[in-house]
């Protein structure tokens, strides 16, 4: 009876992760991996390279930004060196699951649905969701998206958000490309989480407005990790605090997003 449950739990879990296009990778793991990435000393973790300022691609083919540097600063804290891979958002969870890299520091949003296939350490920053058009653009309320063209990145929680409400939509690879597409009057009006895009508008890179989303709440970003992992969590949440402790956080914040996002 005890075999036929757990083939019945396995049956119903893979039916749930299919439906969210992941792989059963992560139920073969019974084991803590925080040993075997002691051994290797190395941490392995991905972003898409596509998010300015918090991960991007600079002059010199580096991979940079704030994830990335909360990502070095952990694995130092953990004694371990820090690999960082990038890659397609929408794909990203599935590697994860797939055993590509040890955890995702990438601006992931913290979500119910998230929760059921992967864990998170944290959360690292909050944010929440804005929605930003051309300056002077008649569009100036949420009502009015029903009859515009919007702009999201694929695989973002601001996707799912924008086709449950409906709207008329085109999906992207990042940010910059986002922005762009804006920019050049491809679509209306984007979905994004607000910090970075208002970084880009404090830089004078944009002329953007801001349309008011009452129903905006705050989101924490968290680090996320395969699941039944729980010394890998707690070493990289003592890190985390520790940082936040001691002024490395803050130093880290400042330097990329001009001060504190907790």
């Amino acid at each position: 009876m005890k075999n036929s449950m757990n083939i019945l739990r396995r049956s119903v879990l893979a039916g749930s992760v299919a439906m969210m296009g992941l792989s059963l990778a992560p139920l073969a793991a019974s084991a803590d991996e925080l040993a075997e990435i002691k051994e290797r000393g190395v941490l392995r973790i991905a972003m898409s390279g596509q998010y300015p300022p918090f991960n991007f691609v600079n002059e010199k083919n580096e991979v940079v930004g704030f994830d990335p540097a909360i990502g070095t600063e952990i694995a130092k804290r953990m004694g371990l060196e820090v690999e960082i891979i990038t890659t397609a958002w929408d794909g990203i969870i599935g590697g994860l699951l797939a055993e590509k890299y040890d955890a995702v520091v990438g601006s992931m949003s913290i979500t119910e649905e998230r929760d059921k296939v992967i864990d998170f350490v944290g959360p690292y920053y909050n944010t929440k969701r804005a929605i930003f058009t051309k300056s002077g653009s008649d569009i100036t309320s949420v009502d009015q998206l029903d009859a515009a063209k919007v702009g999201v990145t694929l695989g973002e929680t601001h996707e799912q958000w924008a086709r449950d409400q409906g709207y008329n939509i085109n999906t992207y690879k990042g940010l910059p490309e986002l922005l762009l597409e804006l920019d050049n009057g491809r679509v209306d009006a984007i979905v994004n989480d607000s910090i970075p895009v208002m970084l880009a508008m404090k830089a004078g890179q944009y002329d953007l407005a801001t349309i008011n989303d009452p129903a905006a709440e705050p989101i924490g970003a968290g680090i996320a990790i395969r699941e039944n992992n729980p010394d890998l969590s707690a070493a990289m949440q003592k890190a985390l605090d520790d940082m936040m402790a001691d002024g490395t956080y803050l130093a880290i914040a400042t330097e990329w997003v001009g001060g504190d996002i907790r």
